[in-house]
């Protein structure tokens, strides 16, 4: 430690000598002072003192070798073109001039050219300008309101009078256009002429041999369809008389107690009981029905096979073979203990009791779906997804109607009770009401959201019920021409809905949630749930009062539901 202090010593020392001898060296004034003695160092022997390089003074720069900063530059005056006054017209020596103008902008002193989306962009503007001047242009024009006029100017015109998939309104605003770009070209000699050719044609006697279509246009039906028309207003007219004059003596009569019928009917609806089961086929059930007597009943199945199985044990009588294709529906005849079957094969088969086939109806384009018997029984209705529902003569297998009016498959088909009416359902979410005696459509009841599968008309005379895909079941009053109740019934899609035969007093729904529910008539709300299929409901069907519900499942099993009280106690029917 003494080393290093002693050698740190003596370079300060001999730091501090050079820098005086060089300031003795440039400074003359200090060599005139005397001289002090210098005390004496010791020296040590042991020691061996560095010799340090003495440090470079910073050499200082001459002001005449500094350069001088260079000066910044004098910008040049920019010189503009006169601004043209109002009524001078820009005069150039060439067309480039202007190009040039419009695609170079001065900044400073160099010049740079507009990009091509700045020029896509002004053009797209200046389109944007004269459209919407066109369109000002236009909208001034008289155009006519009339279609028929609309079409007769564009052919004046020389214009197609009309385009793929336009409309009206589509086609008056074209021709608007059309004479607004006639108008900014000029071209008013052409519009004039067409519109005094206009002008003519409509003030020229009309030809009385031109026969205009009128809509809706109706087609010639068959003598055998004239004669069916007047035979159903027959029928139906008996029928509704009769019906209108039971319920004005029921509303007047003292003694009778509808009230109390409908809770009696209701009471023996909450008490139906599984009382048979029975498999049906080896394939999944598709459709059943009574017969007139309560006897029967009738059953179809995928094989294209239908059975017929005797009350109430539900034991197998016969079965009937001749379908090529799945079976869709059986219904049974009104009139005799006769019975109809539908199949995907696109026919229908008329059978008697004994298992013989007496007709067959063919016609359909597409494979069958639900089928009924009009109340008089000479009449077959069949519904097809061929879109349309045909009307048969039972006795002679003769068409006699073939109804369009769906949008997409029909599926479902009723009969007022009256005769008077008929009633379809299809994919298409809508239900129709048909007048038989004229053949028109006297109601489309919209308010489903998804195809609608079954349909049923009340005994009242002015109630249609109709379930379908989107789990609820309406019930329409024909009278006010709208739904009265939305009964979210199931918790999968509807496959039939029926009324009670009788006097309407409860409804009965079939569902692919492996249920069958019944509803009240008076207000709809639930009487009864029918629980035991393990599989869907495909159909049902209901006899006389009530007593009896047949049920059918792609469990392949009949069940039969009975009331308790059927034997005890028996309702008086008029």
């Amino acid at each position: 430690m003494d080393v290093e202090m002693e050698n740190s010593t003596l370079s300060v020392t001999g730091e501090s000598s050079i820098a005086a001898s060089d300031v003795q060296d440039q400074n003359p004034i200090s060599s005139v002072q005397p001289t002090l003695p210098q005390p004496t160092q010791p020296v040590i022997s042991t020691v061996i003192t560095p010799v340090v390089p003495p440090l470079a003074p910073i050499p200082t720069v001459p002001s005449s070798l500094v350069r001088p900063l260079a000066p910044l530059p004098i910008r040049p005056p920019v010189t503009r073109p006169p601004v043209p006054q109002n009524g001078e017209a820009d005069s150039s020596d060439s067309d480039s001039d202007g190009d040039d103008a419009d695609t170079r902008i001065n900044k400073g002193t160099g010049e740079y050219e507009i990009s091509e989306e700045s020029k896509l962009a002004r053009e797209r503007q200046e389109k944007v300008v004269q459209d919407l001047m066109m369109k000002r242009r236009g909208a001034a024009l008289a155009v006519p309101t009339n279609d028929m006029a609309v079409r007769a100017r564009l052919r004046h015109l020389g214009e197609p009078i009309t385009l793929f998939g336009e409309r009206e309104m589509e086609r008056r605003d074209r021709l608007r256009m059309i004479m607004a770009k006639l108008d900014a070209d000029g071209q008013l000699e052409k519009l004039m002429k067409a519109l005094e050719d206009e002008e003519a044609a409509t003030s020229a006697p009309k030809d009385e041999t031109e026969d205009d279509q009128e809509y809706p246009f109706y087609t010639e039906g068959s003598k055998s369809l004239l004669n069916a028309r007047i035979d159903i207003a027959k029928y139906s007219l008996v029928r509704a008389a009769m019906r209108i004059q039971r319920a004005q003596r029921r509303r007047d009569d003292p003694d009778e107690d509808v009230n109390a019928e409908m809770d009696w009917t209701l009471k023996q609806a909450a008490n139906l009981n599984l009382e048979v089961s029975e498999i049906g086929d080896d394939r999944p059930l598709t459709g059943c029905s009574f017969s007139r007597d309560g006897k029967r009943i009738a059953t179809c199945s995928l094989t294209g096979a239908s059975k017929l199985w005797s009350m109430p044990n539900v034991q197998k009588v016969s079965t009937f073979k001749g379908h090529t294709e799945r079976a869709t529906d059986v219904a049974y005849s009104p009139l005799h203990n006769h019975l109809a079957t539908a199949s995907a094969d696109r026919t229908a088969k008329y059978w008697n009791d004994q298992g013989s086939l007496l007709r067959t109806f063919e016609g359909h384009l597409d494979r069958l779906a639900r089928i009924a018997f009009h109340p008089s029984g000479k009449y077959l209705g069949t519904a097809s997804f061929d879109k349309t529902w045909r009307l048969w003569d039972v006795e002679k297998g003769e068409e006699l109607l073939l109804q369009e009016g769906h949008s997409r498959s029909v599926y479902g088909l009723a009969f007022h009770h009256d005769g008077s009416l008929a009633a379809s359902c299809g994919m298409d979410a809508l239900a129709r009401v048909w007048d038989l005696r004229t053949g028109k459509s006297v109601l489309a009841l919209e308010g489903h959201v998804k195809p609608i599968h079954g349909i049923s008309f009340s005994p009242n005379g002015y109630h249609l019920a109709t379930g379908g895909e989107d789990n609820t079941c309406r019930i329409w009053d024909m009278r006010k021409k709208k739904s009265l109740y939305t009964i979210p019934a199931h918790s999968n899609l509807i496959s039939q809905v029926k009324f009670e035969p009788q006097e309407g007093y409860f409804l009965v729904t079939a569902s692919f949630d492996m249920t069958a529910k019944v509803w009240s008539g008076r207000d709809f709300k639930p009487v009864k749930t029918l629980s035991g299929h393990e599989n869907k409901v495909s159909s049902l069907d209901v006899f006389g009062d009530g007593g009896y519900i047949v049920t059918v499942s792609h469990d392949r099993t009949i069940k039969l539901w009975t009331s308790s009280t059927t034997s005890e106690h028996a309702m008086d029917v008029d």
